[in-house]
């Protein structure tokens, strides 16, 4: 069996299901004053440690170029005082999308060359390589379905389904 093959294309459609939110966003909900975490930054956050758990380690991430430090970050910050992160200007569709693009490549450019068999990578995920792989699938597809979730009720905008990619 082809396994990386298949992680990719599972990848890739769980990518295109983000990318769909994210393009069909419109711009009140895109950074609505009424939501405690905007769209742009579910979508970002879901990219980011996409990114990053694509790499072999943390040591081995190189952060986006356009990346904001602190923005990856949902809630607290997981280390001492725990303070929210500081987040300012937000990221336009067009720089997410263009994120999004960079995480799709790295997909098909990674992938193969993983070894699956290895840690995760990343002493905060006590598993292997192969289990991180389904790990952040699940993470992209969990944010995507609450951005889809947030267009539907509050938009009437559909996502389609992507099953492979």
């Amino acid at each position: 069996m082809n396994y990386s093959g298949a992680i990719i294309s599972q990848y890739q459609a769980s990518l295109e299901m983000l990318k769909q939110t994210i393009a069909r966003c419109p711009e009140p909900i895109w950074n609505s004053p009424g939501d405690k975490t905007k769209f742009w930054h579910i979508a970002y956050h879901a990219l980011f440690y996409t990114h990053l758990y694509l790499q072999d380690s943390e040591q081995a991430f190189t952060p986006w170029n356009k990346h904001r430090k602190e923005y990856q970050y949902i809630g607290q910050l997981p280390w001492p005082p725990h303070a929210p992160p500081k987040i300012g200007e937000p990221y336009d569709k067009d720089s997410v999308l263009e994120y999004l693009a960079l995480c799709q490549r790295q997909v098909a450019e990674r992938v193969p060359d993983l070894n699956l068999e290895a840690a995760s990578g990343f002493d905060w995920l006590p598993f292997g390589k192969l289990e991180l792989q389904f790990y952040t699938i699940r993470h992209i597809q969990q944010h995507a379905g609450e951005l889809m979730d947030r267009l539907g009720t509050r938009a009437g905008v559909e996502i389609d389904w992507v099953g492979m990619k």
